[in-house]
């Protein structure tokens, strides 16, 4: 296989795409925190695109990576050795697939090493935007108040004064230095996956600048756009034997290669004040509808993946493609979106919510991507409030049916234990979770899993037809078992 770097690119083959435009003359414009799976398959990708079209040389990405660990500099040295070349090979659901190379990005700082260096390519006049996928809870809000936390340490510490740690550290010491150099401010753009993202960017950027100078924090308000995006596209995780078969399908020897669907979605505000590359010639809609897209998504596809993450990882299933291939679980799917969903969602105008709803299963169904269902169960708490609270409150407020939902809360009990229906145990990850919370969860009432705090607010503790609902399902999965119990479930709502 071909070692992977700028040198090499020429003699890969015509299988392989690689960047047509000269590397060497492009500059930073973006600044990227965040460099896990999905930006290097969604955003970079697009930015990769905007490259290709003549005069935007000045629209490279700089990465920071924050966290300072051996995996994160082992990373970091491969993209060094790489020239930040990666490739990203792309399924399709009939198992076809392409790779290409992504040059989009010409920089890599590790942060802990240098803070000072993140810092002056963020106050350089080149950077026009700050972009960030630091997940749905990297914004640090307090998810019962929605108020910004002040007393994490890491923020603590920026506070507290020395070389920034935080993502919010950096930009908002960024932002001082760019309005006392009077350079002007950058845009922020959050590529995460959670609903008006950028107003909870907004948010938590000002809030740090606040309990700085109040000052500062006003300008920022003021002047500093932050566009709301919805983003879509499935990026599983890179194991080694996967890392393997992308390499020897390529005939490339890359370190660090990237796997994705060939679906990918970006619906973006065009509030960019500072400049922005041509996303529209690479199809990025550029919309003032993001709101209508983020429901259907999050309510729809993000409801209907962790809906089939919980129970099928309690039946014994692992991949998102074979949980899906049982025929309980699409069942679950397809009345959830049918029947609970699509008719308690307005969508955007033009686009057709059951061909949205037959693309989901569709996408799950892929089996190239051999997505894994414990990634998608990745602090669950911090979803099912997001994705599955709208459909929830609407199913109590108009008397529909809450029996899908009391059994994916009496799963998400039973999933707490750590083990499946066949005894296998697995790793439940749940930071979100307070010492409090899993008391109440463990203590021997299942009613008061609903009164943990990701719940509490719901009120479904005190809805007598959802709690009875809920106990029974609980009930009849511990006589039993969750596949037993799902059995039930489509029996009588058939």
């Amino acid at each position: 296989m071909k070692k992977l770097s700028q040198k090499s690119l020429a003699s890969l083959g015509a299988a392989t795409a690689v960047p047509a435009y000269d590397r060497s003359a492009v500059r930073p414009g973006i600044v990227h925190f965040g460099l896990g799976n999905f930006h290097r398959v969604h955003q970079a990708v697009y930015v990769d695109g905007c490259l290709h079209q003549p005069g935007n040389e000045g629209w490279g990405i700089c990465g920071v990576e924050l966290i300072d660990v051996p995996a994160t500099r082992a990373k970091a040295q491969s993209y060094r050795n790489q020239d930040c070349l990666y490739t990203v090979t792309e399924y399709a659901p009939d198992g076809s697939a392409a790779t290409r190379v992504i040059g989009a990005m010409v920089d890599y700082l590790h942060a802990p090493d240098d803070p000072e260096a993140v810092l002056a390519r963020l106050v350089h006049a080149d950077t026009r935007i700050v972009s960030l996928t630091i997940t749905e809870g990297g914004y640090n809000l307090d998810e019962t108040t929605g108020l910004f936390k002040l007393d994490t340490p890491e923020v603590a510490a920026d506070l507290a004064g020395g070389p920034p740690r935080t993502a919010f550290g950096f930009i908002v010491e960024a932002l001082r230095r760019r309005r006392e150099q009077g350079t002007g401010p950058f845009t922020v753009m959050s590529c995460d996956n959670l609903r008006h993202n950028g107003g909870t960017a907004r948010k938590a950027i000002v809030s740090f600048a606040r309990a700085r100078d109040a000052g500062l924090a006003a300008w920022i308000d003021a002047e500093v756009d932050f566009p709301n995006s919805m983003v879509d596209r499935i990026a599983p995780q890179i194991p080694p034997e996967v890392k393997e078969r992308l390499n020897q399908r390529s005939g490339i020897d890359d370190a660090v290669p990237a796997l994705g669907e060939t679906f990918s979605q970006w619906v973006l505000e065009d509030d960019f004040r500072a400049g922005r590359p041509p996303f529209e010639a690479v199809g990025v809609e550029m919309r003032n509808d993001v709101p209508a897209f983020e429901f259907m998504k999050g309510r729809m596809l993000n409801a209907a993946h962790i809906l089939l993450a919980v129970p099928g990882i309690l039946i014994g299933h692992r991949i998102v493609h074979e949980a899906l291939g049982d025929q309980r679980l699409y069942r679950l799917l397809d009345n959830f979106l049918d029947r609970d969903a699509i008719p308690r969602i307005e969508g955007p105008q033009g686009v057709s919510l059951e061909n949205y709803k037959k693309a989901v299963l569709e996408r799950f169904s892929n089996p190239a991507i051999n997505d894994q269902l414990l990634r998608i169960a990745f602090d669950t708490t911090a979803k099912i409030p997001v994705f599955h609270s709208r459909t929830l409150e609407m199913l109590l407020a108009d008397g529909g049916d809450l029996r899908r939902e009391a059994f994916f809360l009496a799963c998400f009990g039973a999933y707490l234990n750590g083990r499946d229906d066949n005894g296998q145990s697995f790793d439940v990850v749940e930071p979100r979770l307070s010492e409090q919370d899993w008391e109440l969860a463990r203590g021997g009432n299942p009613i008061d899993l609903l009164r943990t705090s990701p719940f509490a607010k719901l009120g479904l503790a005190d809805h007598l037809e959802f709690a009875k609902l809920y106990g029974g399902y609980v009930a009849m999965i511990q006589a039993t078992s969750v596949g037993k119990t799902l059995e039930t479930l489509l029996v009588e709502t058939a």
